[in-house]
């Protein structure tokens, strides 16, 4: 049956060269962007897949450089404190050689207090000049600020705090075991020393963690004087004495496990009276045992060892490390470390249970290093004040002192100060410097170093994932451009023939 007003065969030649001509269109468009997916009908759900991966390496790219330019603030900061570092050093030596009294001219020590005023103006040039794009990195900006600080928290330092926008956070303490002072009550039974005869003597060696002293006692002497003598060497024997009733206390002078008392009887005089030395009760230190080892004995001949105790506590929930008096906890979200407050020649703290020791408001130094935009994210860092002022802070005899305090007219200089006390605050003042340069060298190294890495390896692997998505395959691409051409070419040598067809029908007429 042969037809013209209806060509069947050229619609469907016609029908199939548009699929091929749309199949060579698509391949060339592939191969020219080098995508696979150039709008969202190539594929919805990849187009989906592929624009989440690329916004996630935008924001990994964004987290690589805020790390990066992390490290840049840390290291202008660290800059000025090896500075100060080196300072600091150098003001230590001129103490030490200062102290050299009889050796020194007036004029030599003159000298020393003009350079010792030189190191402590430079100290505060750097902590007020050291900045990054005009931000001040030294003075203090990126301290922490608290509020509610509870009378039992002697001193506090806030390393590091993640604060939620515009939100404080609470410090909790629950202390569940005191700090105690090493120490014995030596019972002597009077106010004097009563030995067997006016000739014996009572000998007795003294030792802490500073070192030891033997001392000597005759008979008649007062125990007030006994304490005396004990407390002639507490600078260098960490011990200290003193009365109490009819005998003496010997105690630490500092808390915690690494402090200990020792009492060795070299010698016991034959003592009449007191019935010996007595260990203190190992939950409240204030109350001597009952029981007793006699001067005599040989447990008292080789010597009597007594350790103190470090507080136990938890802050906001978790185990603090504790030292002494001291208590830290270092966490993703918190780095604090709190000292507590003990009563002024108190042996053992009272005060068990919670103390809501602060809140801290503000400051410190955000950085912004993971992807996501949110507190898990953001990694927190204080950066203390090093001003003069605020290094080296001793406390000696309830008066406080720092290391401004070492410059000329003030109480610790070096033409006619207390170079004893002087030595202590530079001491004190070296070694804050150094754990804040170690609190920044790790932060550096362990915070900024590792996220760089592991941030690396995310958007390699994220540009990976969207690369398989979203990319075109070359080898594949380029065979179906083949394919393409050639079945667009045979579809429109078929319509030319469909639209030929026809024709022939002209023959039947003759």
């Amino acid at each position: 049956m042969t037809r013209i007003n209806t060509n069947v065969n050229s619609l469907i030649a016609k029908r199939v060269l548009g699929l091929n001509n749309q199949a060579l269109n698509q391949s060339l468009e592939r191969l020219s962007t080098g995508l696979r997916i150039n709008r969202g009908k190539d594929d919805p759900a990849g187009l989906i897949a592929s624009e989440n991966l690329r916004a996630e390496k935008t924001a990994l790219t964004s987290a690589i450089s805020n790390a990066e330019r992390a490290d840049q603030v840390v290291n202008i900061a660290e800059g000025g404190l090896g500075e100060i570092s080196g300072l600091l050093n150098e003001l230590q030596g001129l103490v030490t050689s200062t102290a050299n009294s009889a050796g020194l001219s007036d004029e030599e020590r003159e000298a020393n207090q003009l350079q010792i005023d030189s190191i402590l103006q430079t100290v505060d040039r750097i902590a007020s000049s050291t900045s990054f794009q005009g931000t001040k990195l030294l003075n203090g900006n990126f301290d922490y600020t608290a509020s509610g600080v509870n009378a039992e928290v002697a001193s506090y330092k806030v390393n590091a705090a993640k604060l939620e926008f515009g939100s404080n956070r609470d410090v909790d303490v629950v202390v569940t075991g005191s700090a105690q002072r090493a120490g014995y009550f030596l019972s002597l039974g009077g106010a004097n020393l009563d030995l067997g005869a006016a000739t014996d003597e009572f000998v007795l060696e003294v030792a802490g963690v500073d070192g030891s002293r033997e001392l000597s006692f005759a008979s008649g002497t007062a125990i007030t004087d006994i304490a005396a003598a004990i407390n002639s060497f507490t600078d260098v024997t960490g011990v200290s004495a003193a009365v109490s009733g009819t005998g003496i206390r010997i105690d630490s002078t500092e808390f915690g496990s690494d402090e200990f008392v020792s009492v060795k009887v070299v010698d016991d005089g034959s003592i009449a009276a007191g019935d010996g030395i007595h260990a203190l009760d190992g939950a409240d230190t204030a109350t001597a045992l009952t029981a007793t080892t006699a001067y005599n004995a040989s447990a008292a001949s080789n010597g009597l060892t007594d350790f103190g105790q470090d507080v136990s506590a938890t802050i906001n929930g978790i185990v603090a490390t504790s030292k002494g008096t001291t208590i830290s906890i270092n966490t993703d979200f918190l780095d604090v470390e709190i000292d507590l407050t003990y009563n002024t020649g108190a042996t053992s703290a009272a005060s068990l249970g919670s103390i809501d020791a602060l809140t801290i408001t503000g400051g410190g130094a955000d950085f912004q290093l993971g992807g996501n935009v949110n507190i898990a994210s953001k990694v927190a860092l204080g950066i203390s004040n090093v001003a003069s002022r605020e290094l080296g802070a001793v406390s000696e005899g309830g008066v406080s002192y720092n290391l401004s305090d070492l410059v000329a007219g003030k109480s610790l200089n070096v033409e006619d100060g207390d170079l004893d006390i002087a030595q202590k605050v530079v001491s004190e003042a070296i070694k804050e410097v150094s754990a804040q340069r170690g609190r920044l060298g790790a932060f550096q190294a362990n915070t900024v170093g590792a996220t760089i890495r592991s941030l690396g390896i995310a958007l390699e692997n994220s540009a990976a994932a969207e690369s398989v998505i979203r990319d075109a395959d070359f080898a594949s691409e380029t065979a179906d451009l083949t394919r393409a051409q050639i079945l667009a070419s045979s579809a429109q040598n078929t319509l030319s023939l469909s639209n030929f067809q026809p024709q022939n029908v002209l023959q039947l007429l003759g």
